[in-house]
């Protein structure tokens, strides 16, 4: 059965490839060749012009594609009270290349006073006809790769303080999205995936951190993040093993995780990579509760151009109802095609036609 409420049966986790004349405004903007308000010009342009494009090929959900950002997460970070963008002395390291050498850290307590993403997502809202999809990081992200070392000792002595305080920011964005109409937000997570590879595990310990108390805190810290949300809001999450220009960081099926990420956060939804080997099998979807909780199966890939089979994907979603009802699952990219500037290797015109087939698959599946 089509679904009429997000997530819908045909999805996608939200950041869609620069287009070539954003690229060039952002390289002529960083030269100080533009102005900050020209580049805002193309941005709009751009973004009204792939809104337009996604609904064409059939989605019911529209987002900004993230245009206005360098980084899925960091752009929002360094505008929440008490966190600051810098420059690191390197940046990270995925399968064979690195990003940008930059972060963020804690400096002062964390808060949301204002935030300029609320403004993107009213620029959204203005310019589509389908159903405006937010997305932002997650929490939990905020914590994890950063880690312990990242937040200020004096300001927080304790991270149960820090904890708490970043779930209340959180309750402030969600409110201030929803005043400003949205109905539909995604958090984009790496921590609960990351915990999942015994390697990025290690590291956290590295950082300072406990990683077998990590799940537990960052349940509970989501979930207060989420007390109080309007009824009338959906709130999902995506969880990404990495995304950096077609490569990642970690591997790891979701057992570990997945009691307690599907049981017992009070998420709307879940988007779940399944897109290789490195995700594991379906059978940690036996924890999602039967009811109106749904997993977004991920098993298209945004890593690379190259289109999926359709009875492939069919098999895939057969696979999945062994452990969940189909009516409780809906299909997407496993990621962004672009959770940086840089973007995923593949082209444009593959970027659509995957999102084209995932409508048409969808309509197969659960019917138009």
């Amino acid at each position: 059965m089509k679904r009429t409420k997000a997530p819908f049966r045909a999805d996608h986790v939200g950041s869609l490839l620069r287009t070539a004349p954003l690229k060039d405004a952002r390289a002529k903007h960083a030269k100080g060749e533009i102005t900050a308000e020209q580049l805002r010009q193309v941005e709009d342009r751009e973004i009204e012009t792939i809104v337009r494009k996604q609904e064409e090929v059939g989605l019911q959900l529209a987002t900004d594609g993230e245009f206005r950002r360098s980084w899925w997460q960091f752009d929002f970070y360094k505008d929440l009270d008490g966190v600051e963008m810098y420059t690191v002395g390197e940046g990270i390291k995925f399968a064979g290349v690195t990003t940008k050498a930059e972060s963020v850290r804690v400096i002062d307590k964390v808060g949301f006073s204002t935030h300029p993403h609320v403004d993107h997502f009213k620029f959204l809202k203005a310019h589509t006809k389908v159903t405006p999809k937010m997305t932002i990081p997650a929490p939990s992200t905020l914590h994890f790769r950063q880690g312990r070392g990242s937040i200020d000792k004096k300001t927080y002595p304790e991270l149960d303080a820090y904890f708490d305080d970043v779930a209340k920011a959180y309750r402030g964005a969600i409110r201030a999205f929803y005043d400003a109409g949205c109905r539909y937000l995604q958090m984009d997570d790496t921590a609960w995936s990351m915990l999942c590879d015994p390697g990025e595990r290690e590291k956290s310990k590295g950082r300072g951190d406990d990683p077998d108390s990590l799940p537990a805190r960052y349940a509970a810290m989501t979930n207060k993040a989420l007390e109080g949300k309007p009824a009338d809001m959906v709130i999902t999450l995506h969880s990404c093993r990495g995304n950096f220009r077609s490569t990642f960081i970690a591997s790891g099926g979701y057992e570990p995780i997945a009691e307690r990420l599907l049981g017992e956060v009070k998420l709307d939804g879940y988007f779940l990579e399944y897109d290789s080997d490195r995700a594991g099998g379906f059978e940690p979807l036996r924890f999602l509760p039967k009811g109106n909780k749904i997993v977004v199966l991920g098993v298209v890939t945004s890593k690379s151009g190259k289109l999926e089979s359709k009875d492939a994907i069919k098999r895939r979603i057969d696979e999945a109802t062994k452990y969940v009802a189909l009516d409780q699952l809906c299909l997407s990219p496993q990621c962004g095609f672009a959770s940086t500037e840089e973007g995923n290797v593949l082209a444009e015109d593959e970027q659509w036609a995957k999102l084209r087939m995932i409508v048409e698959l969808a309509d197969e599946v659960w019917g138009k």
